[in-house]
């Protein structure tokens, strides 16, 4: 038998990833782009229920305060969303609510002046109020990094290798979401899974009218059979004797979204009163502005890379933090309870239904707009059980976690400096965030417990964020260890031609601003 070649066995970097049926800047027909854009909108209820439900009743609110929440957090993603891709990275990312804004909320909610305060629906507004004026303080920390191109200069210092833990762990970082979550009730949440990846893996070549419709639809589809599904089994009695917090995860009528949800209520800014502000809080608060920068910086190069673009040049994602910048600043005018970052699940949704077109990314955005303001009917998509959608996180956040993994083709793997510095990124990207987290739920208080308050914010709120510890572990290493002599192995020579926007035509393309806002913009 003949020895096979070296092409037979490598494969050949590429620029942009192959196999998507429609790029960045293509679209499908508009029928099928709403219904894209209708599934891109369920999948982003996960996160916006979440945190409201976890933080709302901490601060004393009722569930009528937790409905209009939802319903702002809604409204403000969708207007975060079309500001993003029409003038932001320009790439389809949907801007949601973050994680990593909780630690300094909680503190916040914890905060003395607040916590004594003994009417409930009080200490609420209060509590608000004073989230409010932490996040519109923060944002500043975005919008002068973004719009001075701070940004775009600190972005020179990393490398392929360099990015590779940081995207990867804005997948992996986030495994406590996924699989511990559907086992608070395995017999919705296993079905999900198995049922997900069957429509978009194994029937994926199933078609109806030349259309890969289980493909395409495998989470619309997967959704609707397990949530009547769900909804059979609470009909039928089966959650009766259960524990409570079973019932809590497993139940369809448990969420009280639907009977407290107004027919229809528009956001307005300020709604929640005069925004309140205090140091303190503020500098607790601009360590999350920093870490959902962080964690935006990887999911941008995962979106570019999954929408079959290049990546995006320093000075794009520079103006993407702007804007999201602006975004933290409009969740603090109209209290959202949380600030901006990129939805990583619906990056992951991108490389599942093989569809990166911007113009999907935009109606998703018309669908939170729209269903924010007639309030039961959003209620009704928002009451799916948490169960179901940490089912499809499994597969999704894998998903965005493999597309970090891929920008290892760029570099030299045999080299024992580049497997140290990937090895060391990843495990300690990993490794202390947990040691964060074990040691919280254990102490009630994170392991940075001094008496100055915003310290500890800053400090714990760092480091239980997976991809802001791998960015310090691996761009530090990256940038002092033999790093004159190692630009090739580094995957640098690759790299330099997306670092400007006119280093490569392809630029211009997917990143120019509409309405010919260039001219009096001009790219670097």
């Amino acid at each position: 038998m003949e020895a096979p070649k070296p092409e037979e066995i490598s494969h050949p970097p590429m620029d942009q990833l192959q196999g998507l049926e429609y790029c960045i800047d293509s679209n499908p027909s508009w029928g099928e782009a709403i219904a894209l854009g209708f599934q891109h909108y369920i999948l982003a209820l996960g996160t916006a229920v979440m945190i409201p439900t976890f933080l709302v009743p901490l601060m004393g609110g009722s569930d009528d305060d937790k409905v209009r929440v939802v319903q702002t957090l809604l409204f403000v993603e969708g207007i975060n969303t079309l500001l993003q891709t029409l003038f932001g990275t320009r790439l389809p990312t949907v801007i949601g609510g973050s994680w990593a804004f909780v630690v300094p909320i909680i503190s916040i909610i914890h905060d003395s002046s607040l916590a004594g305060i003994s009417d409930p629906h009080v200490r609420f507004l209060n509590t608000m109020r004073a989230t409010q004026g932490a996040l519109i303080v923060a944002s500043s920390v975005q919008i002068i990094l973004g719009y001075s191109q701070l940004w775009a200069i600190c972005s020179r210092f990393f490398s392929p290798l360099g990015m590779v833990p940081v995207i990867a762990l804005v997948g992996f970082g986030l495994f406590d979401r996924g699989f511990p979550v559907v086992g608070r009730c395995v017999e919705i949440g296993i079905p999900m899974l198995v049922l997900f990846v069957a429509f978009s893996q194994y029937l994926k070549h199933f078609q109806a009218k030349q259309l890969p419709i289980l493909e395409r639809f495998a989470l619309l589809i997967s959704i609707t059979v397990i949530w009547a599904y769900a909804h059979l089994l609470t009909a039928s009695g089966a959650y009766k004797h259960h524990p409570d917090l079973t019932q809590r995860n497993c139940r369809t009528d448990r969420a009280n979204l639907i009977s407290s949800a107004p027919w229809i209520k528009i956001p307005y800014p300020l709604q929640w009163g005069a925004p309140t502000f205090d140091a303190g809080h503020a500098f607790g608060m601009m360590a999350a502005v920093f870490v959902s920068m962080i964690e935006s910086t990887g999911a941008y190069k995962a979106a570019s890379r999954l929408a079959s673009a290049t990546p995006p040049p320093a000075h794009v994602l520079s103006r993407g933090i702007g804007w999201q910048g602006i975004g933290t600043l409009l969740d603090g005018l109209f209290g959202t309870l949380t600030g901006s970052t990129v939805s990583v699940e619906n990056v992951g949704l991108l490389g599942s239904t093989r569809v990166g077109s911007r113009r999907v990314i935009q109606i998703s955005a018309g669908f939170m707009i729209f269903f924010s303001i007639l309030g039961k009917f959003g209620a009704l998509f928002a009451s799916i059980p948490f169960t179901i959608f940490a089912a499809v996180y499994c597969v999704l956040f894998g998903l965005v976690a493999s597309v970090g993994l891929s920008f290892l083709q760029f570099t030299n793997m045999n080299s024992m400096r580049n497997l140290f510095i990937a090895g060391v990124a990843l495990f300690l990207g990993l490794s202390i965030p947990e040691y964060f987290r074990e040691y919280t739920a254990s102490a009630l208080h994170g392991p940075a417990h001094t008496k100055a308050g915003w310290f500890n914010d800053f400090l714990n709120t760092i480091f239980l964020s997976s991809p802001t510890v791998a960015l310090i572990v691996a761009v530090f290493l990256d940038n002092t260890l033999e790093y004159k002599d190692c630009a090739r192995d580094r995957g640098m020579p690759w790299w330099a031609k997306f670092r400007t926007f006119n280093g490569d035509s392809r630029n211009e393309e997917f990143y120019t601003l509409p309405f010919n806002l260039n001219r009096f913009f001009p790219p670097s």
